[in-house]
Parts: structure tokens; sequence; C-alpha cells
């Protein structure tokens, strides 16, 4: 396979680096160590790189793979154990604190025909406002025949660590409108939307037709994402997770953001894998936790 290629690039305020790794180019930013985006050539990209985001230091990154840590969306929201993990008074950032403030990358190299690409966040060993644990954070991205991207977490500290999080995916299609999700059959899941106490049963695929987030539980390990008009099956296959988030702002939500086009919500959705809600990981002393995602595209033999 040819010798990867490795480009210095600036987007906005910051720091990119563009690779190329056989037919896949992979855009990577150093704030949040936040995938921009993933094609191979000749297909259609997989991961959705958001025409109307702001490369900002010190605002996340709408669009791509966020990485959300040590806690999932609204602070508040998450099980009492992960708040009992913060100890302080100061406001809680939505998805936690590792998204919008810069990685280190440790390296790229060579395992075959693969690429592996690793940053590091020194501020997760007890540097992270409110929340003073010791904890290494590690994100590795493998690129073979598939994007792989795994997180993993290491307690280096003297206690239990219970944290949520999230690889907050969002995945490139046609039209929401006729796009539908698959292997969610049957899943028990909350719909943010109405009540977070009301559990409701998935039943068949997902389609989409208005503003949807909802969170599911004890999830498969491979979900699909099916988009006819493209002729693919987008496939995510998961490990060390069993809950995953479903999102597409649709058209009033969209209007609210600053960094997103108002026609964008018509060619994203999110499909995130998670620790969330009773999926939530306690990490015992010098014990560790890995969640990973592979994602790759097949053709479509039946829309």
């Amino acid at each position: 396979m040819p010798t990867p290629e490795v480009e210095s690039i600036q987007l906005g305020e910051l720091n990119c680096w563009r690779i190329r790794h056989g037919q896949a180019e992979l855009v990577v930013a150093q704030q949040g160590a936040h995938i921009i985006s993933y094609q191979v050539d000749g297909d259609q990209p997989l991961i959705w790189s958001n025409p109307g985001a702001l490369f900002k230091h010190g605002k996340a990154i709408r669009g791509g793979m966020p990485i959300c840590w040590p806690w999932f969306g609204n602070f508040q929201r998450n099980p009492q154990s992960v708040q009992a993990m913060r100890q302080s008074s100061e406001t809680a950032n939505a998805h936690g604190e590792v998204r919008a403030i810069d990685w280190e990358l440790m390296g790229m190299g060579e395992d075959g025909d693969a690429l592996i690409v690793e940053f590091i966040q020194p501020k997760a060993e007890g540097h992270l406002p409110g929340w003073p644990h010791t904890v290494g954070l590690k994100l590795q991205i493998r690129l073979d025949t598939a994007l792989n991207v795994s997180l993993l977490s290491f307690n280096a500290g003297p206690e239990d660590v219970t944290l949520s999080q999230a690889l907050h995916s969002y995945f490139a299609v046609s039209d929401i409108k006729q796009v539908r999700i698959e292997g969610l059959d049957g899943v028990s899941y909350l719909n943010t939307l109405e009540s977070w106490e009301q559990q409701k049963v998935q039943a068949g695929d997902i389609t989409f037709s208005g503003e949807t987030d909802r969170i599911y539980q004890d999830t498969p390990d491979l979900i699909s994402v099916i988009d006819p008009e493209w002729k693919r099956k987008i496939q995510i296959q998961t490990t060390g997770s069993s809950s995953a988030v479903v999102w597409n702002p649709w058209i009033e939500k969209t209007k609210t953001f600053s960094d997103m086009e108002a026609d964008g919500w018509q060619n994203m959705v999110c499909v995130e894998t998670a620790n969330v809600m009773t999926d939530i990981v306690t990490i015992k002393p010098n014990d560790m936790h890995v969640m990973s995602v592979s994602i790759w595209a097949e053709p479509l033999t039946d829309a």
C-alpha cells in the first residue's frame, strides 16, 4: 500500500490534518481530536462535514464526530452516579469538557495495511474544570477497509470513576426523508422530545418526518443506515457500548443554530455510539474501558 500522505492545514482558527491512506481521506482537528470528514475516493462521504461549521478556538465543532466525555448531553440529565463525580458548582458544559480543547497528536504509524493515528488528552488526568479525576484518555483512529475509532479511558486514580460518553457521529445521507435506520426493531428508547421517564419500544425501522432525539438502550452491536438514493448501507458496528442516540434537528431546531445552514438537516443523521443512561461506565482503579465503532459502506441490493 502507498505511504500515507499527511498535510497540516488550517480550518478557520483550528489546526487540522488531512490524511490520505489508500483510497480514503480523513480530516481531523487538533481541537477535540475531532474527525471533521471521512470519504473513500469515488464514493459519497461517510461522515458529514458540515458546510456551515465554525472553526473557532474554544467552540465545539458541529458535524463530523465530536467526542462527548466525561458526560453526555446535559450534565443534570445524567444519572446521579455520574453527577457525583463532579466536585464543583461551576457551569457544566453540554457533552463534557474535551470536545472544545486541544488534544495532543501522539503519532501515526502503519500496522500492516492499516494506518493508526493516536491522540491523548492530558487535561483528563485531573485538570478538567470541576472533574478532578485522573483518567488517561486516548483516541485511536485506525484506517483499513473501514473507519475504526476507539475511545480508551484508563483510571489511574485511587477510586472508582463513573462516566457517560459518546462518539457523536454525523453520517452523510442523500435525503433524511428517504433514509431509514435498521437494526433497532424491538429496542426500548427514551424520546427526549416528549418525556425522559416513559420508555417506548421501536417498531420496525426508524424513519424521519420531523425532529428526532432518541436514546436507545440495550442496543445490538450492528446498526445500519439505509440510503436508497445513494444505493448504499452504512454499517455501524460497536464494542464497549450498548446504547445509541439517534438525532436529527429538522427544520425549526436548525434555525436556532448559528453554525448550520438552513437546509443542513436534510443531509445528515446522527447515530451516536454511546455509554449513556443505564449504560454508563464505572471504571475501577488501574482498569480501562474501551468504546469503539467501525464504520463502512456496502452496496444496497434491496432498497
